[in-house]
């Protein structure tokens, strides 16, 4: 009895110990006060990572000294986890949580953090899960004794909690369904060909080829070929699945097994599919030709059928909404279709940079899958999705019959939310060609695009969470110049007052009473943009180039009835495109700024240049900026992006390249439920990814695609040194962001994360070019002071001129 009772204990604690190595949950730590400044600007504060950067960061201990944010003394604090394993309470205030591990030996990893937003592991940097979703896991390389995590935080973290934990697996590559993007089966469609998304934990050291995912449900099986997953990272990968044997509403296993190039099983995972009936609620999935990955939308579909094309309605989500609650949100209309985009993420992008080129995307999939009447194209959303109404609506007028924006802010400069604000003015020269690059999100800028379509300003009086003063402040700017706009106030109306603060009949009344006029009925043009690349321009005037990038562009054109001339003015226009297909035969005449010009129409499309004055020319060649591309750091994290990362550089540059690829790849992941190549530099060729967009990691001396690339860039960097036309830098601390053509694409980029050194590199890692609405501009050289918050580290800021040439005018030198 005594020996079956110890045999019986041992085992108990085998089991125990073998459970607590699969998990490690960190019970205490230490906490810094306010050492950071991340927004949605191009300048940033870190005094921890200036530190950590330059050698000079201290072992943290209780009591010890780490710098605050403006300089000012601080201190390490204890803190203490809960029975939960959360770190929470006013000491977690935009500072460090300072966590180790004791490793008995070398060996791999997977962390994760839940309420973060990055943190250096072992000086390694890897992205952080700023929204609490809880399914970052992050392969990491764990050092025999000593390991140290600085996990950043922010003063919000501090109610919600941290938690932070390490896993185990027993596998080295295996299979998480904790973030998988899927479809709804609407039963009688085929259902043959529909998409997926899982993600792939790698732990191993190696790069993994040939992998495939084979998805069966009942009896039907699909084989998909999954891209490259490079060492120590996750992917999300998409796979194909025939659902067709699926009718039944409720519910239904899919399997999915993960093989190796040898066919052999490496994991095996069950998701579970919602099927529902035609005309019930549902998601569809896409790739999106940002990155190829997976997508979704949302639709509410039409009810019953008239039998004439129905209306369409784009409704843009709130923060933290999933589009199917959205699209949920509104009964059906028997006129019309209801699609919801995702904005990437339920927070996603703000519905600015990636989160509108989703929303066009989706909005081009409904146009092709429902075919709605051209004349009836809507845009409605709530909260965070209002500020998406007024941000599409004023970016791109023509596209919509009315917008109508529920509970919304106008701008981020106003508002802000996760990420901040953008602000409000620039302090000094150098602030203010940086902001220029956020001009294209300032909705007040462009509030006369509104005159292309009707609008519905809805808001809840008692709105605490996002102000009625919003809405009040739209009508206003709205009363100046619109005649055809609607505003209502709901007595008492919180922020979220139930399905009719977007659904609301009276605003679909509105929106029912507005179509898009034909062209031809349109004889006043009031438009402005920011960058012909985002929007060119409205009806039968486009604005293919400007005098000053990135600032703002105005046409305000009037067409005579009888159609025989166009008069107007233009500001900050270096190139204008006429569309005369609605123009009759014979002599017009065109008076722009009060230079007259006569013409005999010949071409449909004019193209008209302004130097000294007005004079008819050509279309622009694609090799200059235009609508196709005009450049900005952000421009390049489109097309089906790839990330080419340095390995011929010494041991330190290439570590920092990888690295900073995967930390950027483990970004976009998370904040735009993306997935991107990591390609190294020996491996890269250009031909083998025609038209796609490139970010390269590195400088000319540690990336071999530099060369090929960058070589007529008057941009160049390299160990020690950097050249910005004509002007030379020196030194192993300077950093630099730059885009530059690529040189062999009409219409693809090259977005460059370079130093001229190891201490240069690191300063370049902060990557807040991903928050929504952040400004960057075409480049940005500056040194590793810059993490210490000083203005005067940026060395030089500016644009490059239609021909992509450096100008003493158009950027800053300190």
């Amino acid at each position: 009895m005594i020996r079956r009772t110890l045999l019986l204990w041992i085992f108990f604690l085998v089991c125990t110990l073998s459970y607590a190595q699969d998990r490690y949950t960190f019970t205490r730590g230490l906490i810094s006060g306010p050492s950071h400044q991340y927004g949605r600007q191009a300048l940033f504060t870190d005094q921890l990572a200036y530190l950590l950067y330059t050698g000079q960061l201290s072992t943290p201990a209780a009591g010890g000294s780490v710098p605050g944010l403006d300089n000012t003394p601080g201190s390490w604090q204890p803190i203490e986890a809960d029975s939960a394993g959360m770190f929470k309470g006013r000491l977690i205030n935009n500072g460090y949580l300072y966590l180790t591990y004791n490793a008995p030996a070398a060996q791999t990893a997977v962390l994760n953090i839940s309420g973060h937003q990055m943190v250096y592991v072992n000086g390694e940097p890897h992205a952080g899960d700023i929204y609490r979703y809880g399914w970052m896991y992050t392969p990491v390389q764990l050092k025999k004794g000593l390991n140290e995590f600085y996990v950043r935080t922010a003063r919000s973290f501090g109610r919600q909690g941290i938690q932070a934990q390490l896993l185990f697996p027993v596998k080295p590559v295996y299979l998480s369904t904790a973030d998988s993007t899927l479809p709804f089966i609407v039963s009688g469609k085929a259902n043959t060909e529909l998409w997926g998304a899982v993600v792939v934990i790698n732990t191993s050291k190696q790069a993994l080829k040939g992998l495939q995912i084979t998805s069966g449900i009942q009896g039907k099986e699909v084989v998909t070929t999954l891209p490259d997953i490079a060492p120590m990272t996750t992917r999300k990968v998409g796979f194909k699945m025939d659902a067709s044997q699926l009718q039944q509403k409720g519910t239904a296993s899919c399997a999915l097994t993960l093989t190796g190039s040898n066919k052999r099983n490496i994991d095996q995972q069950n998701i579970t599919l919602q099927v529902v009936n035609p005309g019930d609620h549902y998601t569809s999935t896409f790739v999106s030709q940002i990155d190829g990955s997976v997508q979704y939308y949302s639709v509410s579909p039409q009810e019953g059928s008239t039998g004439s094309a129905p209306a369409l309605f784009l409704s843009v989500h709130g923060a933290e909404v999933q589009s199917i609650n959205q699209a949920r949100a509104y009964k059906q209309k028997d006129w019309g279709v209801l699609v919801a985009p995702t904005n990437r993420r339920p927070r996603g992008f703000n519905w600015e940079d990636w989160g509108r080129l989703d929303a066009l995307e989706v909005l081009d999939i409904a146009k092709q899958t429902f075919s709605p009447d051209p004349a009836k194209i809507y845009l409605t959303g709530h909260s965070m999705g209002g500020h998406g109404s007024w941000y599409l609506g004023a970016t791109y007028p023509g596209k919509w019959a009315a917008v109508a924006p529920c509970s919304g802010y106008p701008t981020l400069t106003g508002y802000g939310s996760a990420d901040g604000l953008i602000p409000d003015s620039p302090k000094n020269n150098t602030e203010k060609i940086l902001l220029r690059a956020s001009n294209p999100s300032n909705v007040l800028k462009l509030a006369n695009n509104y005159k292309a379509a009707g609008v519905y300003i809805l808001h809840g009086d008692s709105d605490k969470v996002v102000s009625v003063e919003y809405a009040r402040q739209m009508k206003r700017v709205l009363s100046g110049f619109h005649a055809d706009f609607s505003y209502y106030e709901y007595p008492g109306g919180e922020h979220w007052y139930g399905d009719k603060c977007v659904d609301w009949p009276p605003l679909f009344q509105f929106l029912q009473w507005h179509t898009i006029l034909p062209d031809s009925s349109w004889q006043h043009i009031d438009f402005t943009t920011a960058n012909p690349a985002i929007s060119s321009g409205m009806r039968w005037a486009h604005i293919l180039q400007q005098q000053h990038s990135l600032e703002y562009s105005r046409i305000q054109l009037h067409r005579s009835e009888d159609h025989r001339s166009i008069t107007g003015t233009t500001d900050n226009v270096a190139t204008l495109a006429l569309d005369l297909k609605d123009m009759p035969a014979g002599t017009i005449t065109i008076t722009l700024d009060g230079t007259p010009l006569t013409i005999t129409k010949s071409d449909t499309v004019i193209y008209l240049h302004k130097q000294a004055q007005w004079a008819v020319g050509v279309l622009p060649a694609a090799t200059e900026k235009g609508p196709q591309r005009n450049g900005t750091l952000k421009e390049a994290f489109n097309h089906h992006m790839v990330f080419v990362y340095g390995t011929s550089g010494n041991a330190a540059e290439n570590e920092w390249a990888y690295n900073k690829a995967r930390y950027d790849a483990e970004t976009w992941y998370y904040r735009g439920n993306g997935a991107v190549d990591l390609v190294a530099d020996k491996d890269f060729k250009a031909a083998a990814y025609p038209d796609q967009g490139i970010v390269l990691y590195g400088h000319a001396g540690s990336n071999k695609a530099w060369n090929a690339l960058l070589k007529n860039c008057p941009i160049q960097v390299n160990r020690g040194q950097l050249q910005v036309g004509s002007q030379q830098y020196t030194g192993d601390a300077l950093a630099a962001y730059f885009v530059w053509p690529r040189e062999d694409s009409k219409t693809a980029s090259i977005a460059v994360i370079s130093g001229t050194g190891i201490t240069g590199l690191h300063a370049a890692e902060a990557n807040q070019y991903f928050a929504g609405g952040s400004g960057f501009p075409d480049y940005m050289i500056f040194n590793a002071e810059l993490m210490k918050g000083g203005i005067e580290a940026i060395k030089t800021a500016g644009f490059y001129d239609n021909e992509w040439r450096i100008k003493e005018e158009e950027q800053v030198r300190n």
